[in-house]
């Protein structure tokens, strides 16, 4: 999926959600566990349930890994749903890659040719040649981690060197040099609030994608007000929120819910720029 295509749906359905699949068997409806593939059937369920309302999916890889090859399988089964049935879904791929070149070749080769996914999350601090062979990619996206929603980020990501400089905003202000705004995106937490207006003094144009909205107690408005661009240059995931908000057998029905209260709030903010 390219920006052009992106943005159009965004546009018709007034929302730029991305509900995260973070499967945890421990925190999903106990009579689904009778079923042959549990995280499939969760994710098929709620998948279905909030299509209408979202633009994005963000399966976290790490919630898949957990259980070996069946986990795989769970995850790839998913992948495949969205291409049948949700094909102009946004597929994010949250498995924070990055080694040196070579390695993340094969990174890359899994992820966009194997899998076909649009985009993978990539962590940068390893620089410029182990982010390249993601980027080597026609229509495929890399998003690259700037600043995260995490109390940790504060550790590293905030340091500043002795012009002043943080360590985000050279990330952000090197990586330019990589890729336009058709191939990267930003991770940036909705925890952050305020910053988001210095981000987009250095990335104007690029999609963010941003965490952290609801569970983690990031403010919607707050993001839009300092981060929304004239093209929206959202795209703001919400896991716990959503698909955990019912244990019962109602649960893909309530994530629905949830998924179209988001969407409504999303319509709202959008009124800024359409």
């Amino acid at each position: 999926m390219n920006r052009q295509q992106l943005v159009q749906q965004i546009r018709e359905k007034q929302s730029f959600l991305c509900v995260g699949l973070d499967t945890d068997i421990k925190k999903m409806p106990q009579h689904l566990l009778a079923c042959d593939d549990p995280i499939f059937e969760f994710n098929k369920a709620i998948i279905d349930a909030t299509a209408p309302y979202c633009v994005s999916y963000k399966p976290n890889l790490a919630f898949y890994e957990c259980f070996g090859l069946k986990g795989w399988q769970a995850f790839e089964r998913t992948v495949a749903y969205l291409k049948q049935h949700y094909p102009n879904h946004f597929i994010i791929a949250d498995a924070k890659r990055g080694d040196i070149g070579n390695t993340s070749a094969m990174y890359a080769r899994s992820f966009f040719e194997e899998m076909d996914i649009d985009s993978l999350t990539v962590a940068p601090y390893m620089g410029e040649d182990s982010v390249k062979p993601f980027l080597q990619y026609d229509g495929k996206w890399v998003i690259l981690l700037a600043l995260t929603s995490n109390k940790g980020s504060h550790d590293f990501q905030l340091t500043a060197d002795a012009e002043g400089e943080r360590l985000f905003e050279k990330v952000l202000r090197v990586s330019q040099e990589w890729a336009t705004p058709e191939q990267m995106m930003y991770v940036v937490g909705a925890t952050q609030g305020k910053l988001f207006e210095d981000i987009r003094k250095i990335v104007p144009h690029h999609f963010l994608l941003v965490p952290g909205v609801g569970a983690q107690g990031g403010s919607l408005e707050e993001v839009c007000r300092y981060g929304m661009n004239d093209e929206c240059g959202l795209l703001v995931n919400s896991s716990r929120g959503i698909i955990y908000a019912d244990s019962t057998e109602r649960f893909a029905e309530v994530a629905g819910e949830k998924a179209h209260e988001l969407q409504q709030e999303m319509a709202e903010q959008l009124k800024r720029i359409l």
